[in-house]
């Protein structure tokens, strides 16, 4: 089966990634539009983004001389502790050695190249790259490498066998109304009923999925019944970014009060849902909500309820019967400059119903 719809793209994967290793510095190299939309959003997180903005005579006679200025110039600009150099499909095709022309470029500071394209097939072969390449720089241990390649590799095999690269095409989908699914949990919460909300998110997405605990905490107060909050909020796992996510938000629950079992990190979004399962079944909810990637819980019932920031996952989702499954659309784009927890529109539907 081949999938149409589009897919994330390696070179964007391996943005993400360097920001998340904390490179002062990315060179994009390929035309000046490559990679727009993210780079855009990753300067919001404090990563500086350029581009060697190669043009049609470089496709023929090589984009050294451009790479070489704008690693200079970027050297110059912001002095940064390091600058990677990202591989795009143009550099790829004309078979540019990255490596000669960071060496060329005679900068100082410690500068190492991705070598990747988009045509590598899943989006996360763009990361493992990066991961491999901030290895070879000294930036992470061969342990790290190690870690992150197994669950980058696990990640990409429960996608293909339930996510969006599971399906051969799925339009984009709005899905069920927030107000069903609030009404849901107001109604077994004022019974008396238990509710267990699971949270695996991807990194930062998960300054916007912890508001499901907060909600479900507000409303449970209000309401009565009994809760069991679970995410992969280990302050002591992943890279320097990655942890710095999990201390925001385990510090601002607790600040509220909220207390939450913790099952691996905000990067072992792969291995963890699983993992949290047992801890939940022990709980014996009479309703589970899945926030961020409800799909890598591993058991998902058609009476739970799925909260996603992907319209093509919910579209997954629906199509298989999941009545409860609702998108928080905008979730990446709020959520990247952020040290803070943003309110879920589920959420605020449910404090809504609940007279909060």
């Amino acid at each position: 089966m081949k999938t149409i719809h589009p897919r994330p793209n390696p070179i964007i994967a391996a943005l993400y990634t360097l920001r998340d290793l904390e490179v002062g510095v990315v060179v994009i190299h390929g035309p000046a539009g490559c990679g727009f939309m993210a780079s855009r959003m990753i300067e919001e997180a404090g990563i500086r983004v350029v581009t060697s903005s190669i043009k049609e005579r470089d496709l023929i006679f090589g984009g050294t001389e451009p790479l070489v200025d704008t690693i200079r110039q970027a050297e110059k600009l912001f002095d940064p502790s390091s600058i990677a150099v990202i591989g795009t499909c143009a550099s790829m095709i004309i078979g540019e050695d990255m490596d000669a022309a960071i060496k060329l470029s005679g900068v100082k500071c410690k500068t190492f190249s991705v070598d990747c394209h988009g045509c590598m097939g899943n989006n996360t072969s763009g990361a493992i790259r990066a991961i491999e390449a901030a290895g070879k720089a000294s930036l992470i241990t061969d342990d790290e490498v190690r870690r992150q390649t197994s669950i980058l590799t696990e990640a990409s095999k429960i996608e293909s066998e339930s996510g969006m690269a599971s399906k051969e095409y799925l339009r984009p989908s709005r899905g069920p109304t927030k107000l069903k699914v609030a009404l849901r949990i107001k109604e077994v919460l004022e019974n008396g009923g238990k509710v267990a909300v699971a949270m695996i998110a991807k990194k930062e997405l998960a300054y916007r999925f912890a508001d499901a605990f907060i909600a479900v905490d507000e409303a449970q107060r209000r309401l009565g019944g009994e809760t069991f909050f679970i995410g992969n909020l280990d302050t002591g796992a992943g890279l320097p970014r990655i942890r710095r996510y999990a201390e925001d938000i385990t510090g601002e629950l607790g600040s509220k009060g909220i207390s939450i079992c913790v099952e691996g990190g905000l990067d072992e979004y792969a291995f963890a849902g699983r993992k949290m399962r047992e801890k939940t079944e022990e709980f014996g909810p009479d309703l589970l909500i899945l926030a961020g990637m409800p799909h890598f819980y591993g058991a998902m019932g058609m009476s739970d309820i799925l909260i996603t920031d992907q319209p093509r996952q919910l579209a997954n989702y629906v199509s298989q019967g999941y009545e409860y499954a609702v998108c928080e659309t905008s979730s990446h784009s709020e959520v990247m400059s952020t040290r803070s927890i943003i309110p879920l529109e589920t959420g605020d539907t449910l404090r809504e119903v609940c007279g909060l």
